[in-house]
């Protein structure tokens, strides 16, 4: 019997067990069900629905698989597209499954079109919506993660805000009801894949790369990848490092640097991988000395992984960890990506703004009031 199995049988001696409908469609929402679920299901009865958004078996199996997430209940196989075209497209699935499971609550988590749809949808039957990472601002509407997070804050029910910030920000905004800070879950997540990590991933070797020596890089998001001067500056300072430079290349990337002739010298300079599965990615990042990305979720993962780190991006969500000195904004400037590499460094001290890794268990049980 799984431990899954287990909490099942538990769950249903529970008088006050509820129907909940987690919604999930893009890697970082795996990672954080995963310790969310589990704790749920000791409690409560879980449908899961994976909206398809991330759907090639790179960016979606292996993370249900290393992470132990139970098969989806129901998968949409939504596949990518507009954004228009594919929240649509979720958005007419999730109301069908709504009427059909009748929940007493839906669950997401984020800021992507999975989240909104489903957002939406419920918020439209009248079912309480609960969101994970509520209160989250980069107040950079071009991002359309940040539209989607707020809206999505806007519909809610019951708001799981990850930090003290986070409550600040949807207080700002006029929302007070229903919130609270449970703490990240990406914290319980990340502490829990770490110590599997170390245990069981070989990626350093197959990789080549020794602990301590080598920069971890990520670039995956649109306004980098679909401007070619930022791509082409991006991918210069990385090459400039001295040290061994790792990118596990998201398949836009790789898409958008072979259409803009780049791809031939990144090959050269870089250390060009195929995406890997989450403990892999986990160890990378808790094994470089350096993380340098333009995600959201790797700038606080490196923060939790003691792993400093160099955001090519203007803005973030995650302010605590720059006003920590874990973090620093560069945007694509070529000269300071090169300065921020070079001089990275961890500080002596490091603060705990995400809590204490109990995130998940204090959500499922903030689940009983729906």
């Amino acid at each position: 019997m799984s431990d899954y199995d287990t909490d099942e049988a538990t769950k249903r001696d529970e008088n006050d067990s509820k129907k909940i409908l987690t919604v999930v469609g893009a890697r970082p929402q795996f990672i954080k069900a995963a310790p969310v679920s589990r704790e749920v299901r000791k409690r409560h009865e879980e449908v899961l629905v994976h909206t398809g958004q991330h759907y090639d078996e790179e960016m979606s199996d292996v993370f249900f698989e290393e992470l132990g997430i139970p098969e989806p209940d129901h998968n949409l196989g939504v596949g990518s597209d507009d954004h228009g075209a594919q929240t649509a497209r979720m958005l007419v699935g999730l109301e069908e499954l709504i009427l059909d499971e009748d929940p007493d609550a839906v669950l997401v988590y984020g800021d992507t079109n999975s989240t909104l749809a489903a957002a939406i949808a419920a918020s439209k039957l009248d079912t309480a919506l609960a969101h994970v990472e509520a209160g989250l601002r980069s107040y950079n509407r071009e991002m359309p993660e940040e539209t989607n997070r707020v809206l999505t804050d806007h519909a809610s029910d019951l708001l799981f805000a990850p930090s003290t910030r986070a409550v600040e920000n949807l207080a700002a905004e006029g929302i007070e009801q229903g919130v609270h800070d449970t703490g990240d879950v990406m914290c319980d997540a990340v502490l829990l894949a770490r110590e599997q990590a170390a245990d069981h991933s070989t990626v350093l070797d197959e990789v080549g790369v020794e602990e301590g020596e080598f920069v971890l890089a990520t670039v995956h998001r649109a306004a980098n990848t679909d401007d070619p001067e930022r791509l082409a500056s991006i991918l210069d300072a990385l090459a400039d490092d001295p040290r061994e430079v790792v990118l596990p290349a998201h398949p836009r990337t790789v898409s958008r640097m072979e259409e803009y002739g780049l791809y031939e010298e990144a090959k050269e300079r870089l250390t060009l991988t195929d995406p890997v599965g989450y403990l892999d990615f986990v160890r990378l990042q808790d094994a470089a000395e350096v993380v340098a990305t333009d995600s959201g979720g790797v700038q606080k993962e490196a923060f939790f992984l003691d792993t400093p780190c160099v955001t090519m991006r203007e803005e973030t969500e995650w302010r605590e960890t720059v006003e920590a000195g874990w973090n620093r904004l560069v945007g694509a400037d070529g000269e300071a990506i090169r300065r921020a590499l070079s001089t990275a460094e961890a500080p002596a001290e490091k603060p705990t703004p995400y809590g204490d890794g109990t995130a998940a268990a204090n959500i499922a049980g903030l689940l009983d009031d729906v």
